[in-house]
C-alpha cells in the first residue's frame, strides 16, 4: 500500500519538477495533474486485465505484472491452484467411491426429495430392470411397480424392509430381492437391494431336508415302537417273536444305513476339497466295487430262480487322484443301486473306459425299469424318488446320487445320466485327464 502511495506522489513530484523547468508555476500544475491522471489510467488498465483474467481466466494464463496488482495476481493464482487441486482430490475420491459401490454384489439406488433417480449402479439396475443412464431422474414408482415394493415404499420400514421379484430371474428360478430404504440428507433417500434367492433356496433346503430326515426315522421308528408294544401287551409263540423281530431288525438297519448316509454326505461336504497328489489304483476301487455288488445282488435275488448277470471289465490299469473313501462311496452306490433296481435275471455291466481327449469314464449299465426323463434332472436332490416305495423296499434312503454328486463335483468330474423307461439306464462318471494316470486300455467303446 505504501509503495503505490509513494509512486503516486513519485511520478507527479517528477512530472511537477519537469513542467517547472519547461514553463514555469503552470507547467509544474499541468505536470503533476498529467502525471496522477497517467498513473490512475495505467492502474485502471492493469486492474481491468486482472478482472478479465479472473472472469475469463485459468490459473496458468495470469498476467503477469508488479506491486499491487501483481501480488493480487500470485496470491489469486495460488489460491486458484490450490483449489482446483482439492475439486480434482474430490472428484478422484468421488469417483473410487462410486467404483467401489460398482464393485459391489448389491443393488444401491439414490433418490432425491421426490423419489427421483439421481444415480444407481450396475447391479440395481439389473435388480430393478432398468438403464442406469437413460432412467435418470426418473420417478422410481413409475419403474418399479412390484405391489410388494410400492406398499413398502409408502410406508418403509427401515429395520425390517421387504423381499420381492426382481427382474431378469425365470419361471423356474424367479430372482427375489431383498430391499431396504434408508433416508439420508434432506430428504432423500438411499435404496438398497440384495438378491436373496439363493439364500431363500438354502433355507427352503434347509426346511425340506429336516422335515425329510424326520420323515424317513420317523417312519421305521413308529414301525419298530409298534411292535415292541405289541411284543410287551401281547402272548406270541416263537414264531411271532421272531417275525417281529425280523421286522424290527429291518427297519434298524435302514435307520443305521440313513444315518450312515447323512453321515458320509456331512464329512464330504465339511472335509477340504480332495488332493490331485494322492494316488488311488483303479483296479483296487474296481474289485471292491465289484464285490460289493455281487455280494448285494446275492441279498436281493436270494431265493428267486435267477440272479443277476454282472459283468465288471476289462480291469482298469492305472491310477486316479482323489479321496479313495469319497471315490469308492460314489462308485459303489452307482452299482448298488443299478442292482437294487434290475430285477433277478437283469443284466448289470461296470466298465472303465478311456475317451479319445485323455478322459476316462466310469460307468454302469443296467437292464432295469428306466426313468422317465422328467425326473433325471431331480435324481441327485437329496431325499428324492422316482417311486417312493419301491425305493424304501430295496434299502434305499434317497442320498446315494446326492453323495455321488457332491463326490463328482470335489473331483473336478462330470456326472451324466441316460435312461429310457422300459430300457434300463446308464449312469457314467467322467474324469478329467489331470487327474488321471492310465496305462495302454481297450479303445473307447460305448
Amino acid at each position: 500500500m505504501w509503495f503505490r502511495f509513494l509512486s503516486f506522489l513519485g511520478i507527479q513530484l517528477g512530472a511537477g519538477v519537469l513542467g517547472w523547468e519547461w514553463l514555469g508555476y503552470p507547467g509544474a500544475l499541468a505536470g503533476v495533474v498529467l502525471a496522477g491522471a497517467a498513473w490512475m489510467l495505467l492502474d485502471a488498465v492493469r486492474g481491468l486485465r486482472v478482472m478479465h483474467w479472473l472472469r475469463t481466466g485459468e490459473a496458468s494464463q495470469a498476467p503477469h505484472m508488479q506491486g499491487w496488482w501483481g501480488e493480487i495476481t500470485d496470491r489469486t493464482r495460488r489460491w486458484l491452484r490450490q483449489t482446483q487441486q482439492k475439486m480434482q482430490d474430490a472428484e478422484t475420491r468421488l469417483q473410487e467411491f462410486l467404483a467401489a459401490i460398482q464393485a459391489s454384489p448389491n443393488g444401491v439406488v439414490l433418490l432425491d426429495a421426490q423419489g427421483r433417480i439421481e444415480w444407481c449402479n450396475d447391479i440395481a439396475a439389473e435388480h430393478f430392470g432398468f438403464d442406469a443412464q437413460r432412467d435418470l431422474q426418473q420417478q422410481i414408482g413409475n419403474l418399479v411397480r412390484d405391489p410388494a415394493f410400492a406398499a413398502y415404499y409408502a410406508d418403509p420400514d427401515t429395520a425390517r424392509g421387504t423381499v420381492m421379484l426382481g427382474r431378469g430371474g425365470s419361471a423356474s428360478r424367479p430372482l427375489r430381492l431383498s430391499v431396504h430404504l434408508h433416508p439420508y440428507g434432506e430428504g432423500r433417500k438411499l435404496l438398497l437391494s440384495r438378491d436373496v434367492t439363493a439364500v431363500e433356496q438354502a433355507e427352503a433346503m434347509r426346511r425340506d431336508f429336516v422335515a425329510n430326515v424326520s420323515h424317513e426315522i420317523r417312519t421305521p421308528l413308529t414301525v419298530m415302537s409298534g411292535f415292541v408294544e405289541t411284543m410287551q401287551s401281547l402272548p406270541l409263540d416263537e414264531g411271532q417273536r421272531e417275525r417281529y423281530l425280523g421286522f424290527m431288525a429291518q427297519q434298524a438297519e435302514r435307520m443305521q444305513t440313513l444315518v450312515s448316509d447323512l453321515l458320509t454326505l456331512s464329512s464330504i461336504e465339511g472335509s477340504p476339497m480332495p488332493s490331485s497328489s494322492a494316488w488311488i489304483v483303479l483296479h483296487d476301487l474296481m474289485a471292491q466295487c465289484a464285490r460289493e455288488a455281487e455280494a448285494l445282488s446275492g441279498m436281493v435275488t436270494a431265493g428267486q430262480a435267477k440272479s443277476h448277470v454282472l459283468r465288471f471289465g476289462p480291469m482298469p490299469e492305472g491310477m486316479v487322484a482323489g479321496a479313495s473313501s469319497e471315490l469308492l462311496s460314489a462308485m459303489s452306490n452307482l452299482v448298488s443301486n443299478a442292482v437294487r433296481y434290475t430285477p433277478a435275471g437283469g443284466r448289470i455291466e461296470v466298465r472303465w473306459q478311456p475317451l479319445p481327449d485323455g478322459r476316462a469314464e466310469f460307468s454302469v449299465k443296467d437292464t432295469g425299469p428306466g426313468i422317465a426323463a422328467e425326473h433325471i434332472s431331480r435324481l441327485t436332490e437329496r431325499f428324492y424318488r422316482v417311486d417312493p416305495s419301491r425305493s424304501r423296499e430295496t434299502g434305499g434312503t434317497g442320498l446315494g446320487l446326492a453323495i455321488v454328486k457332491h463326490v463328482v463335483q470335489r473331483h473336478g468330474a462330470e456326472l451324466q445320466i441316460d435312461s429310457t423307461v422300459g430300457q434300463g439306464s446308464r449312469f457314467a462318471i467322467v474324469f478329467p485327464a489331470n487327474r488321471l494316470r492310465l496305462e495302454a486300455q481297450p479303445a473307447y467303446a460305448k
